[in-house]
């Protein structure tokens, strides 16, 4: 199966240990999202990512082929369900192709808060890792 990553789980390290058995594929974009911060998290003292439908907006991220181990391990750490849900979302990759994934969305208000410092490091080495700078 698609798992959409477009956070902390865009860093391949990060996935690593979460699913050793993952298998980084593609650059894929999420339209008509955007990403927010949101919440409190007390493993990583701020907010947490998550994504709120937004027209006209786009949410880029990666696409890992997972298995269905992998995602209820997934779910684990992403406390699913509770503080983030699945969602199936389509997402298209480079060539526009339309690709169908699951990933997390967080549950309840979305009031918008202020990531950590420590978090925001582990995404942005993400980003580098997929090259979405």
């Amino acid at each position: 199966m698609y798992y959409f990553a477009y956070a902390s789980n865009l860093n391949k390290k990060q996935m690593r240990e979460r699913c050793p058995d993952n298998k980084p594929l593609f650059i894929a974009t999420l339209p008509n999202y955007k990403l927010v911060f949101a919440g409190w998290s007390r493993q990583w003292r701020g907010g947490v990512a998550s994504i709120k439908p937004f027209r006209g907006q786009r949410v880029r991220g990666a696409i890992y082929e997972i298995s269905e181990q992998c995602l209820r391990r997934l779910d684990k750490y992403e406390g699913c369900p509770g503080h983030y849900n699945q969602l199936k979302v389509t997402v298209f990759d480079e060539t526009s192709e339309p690709i169908e994934a699951v990933t997390y969305i967080k549950a309840g208000q979305l009031e918008e808060t202020q990531p950590s410092k420590e978090y925001l490091a582990v995404i942005q080495q993400g980003y580098r890792d997929w090259r979405l700078f």
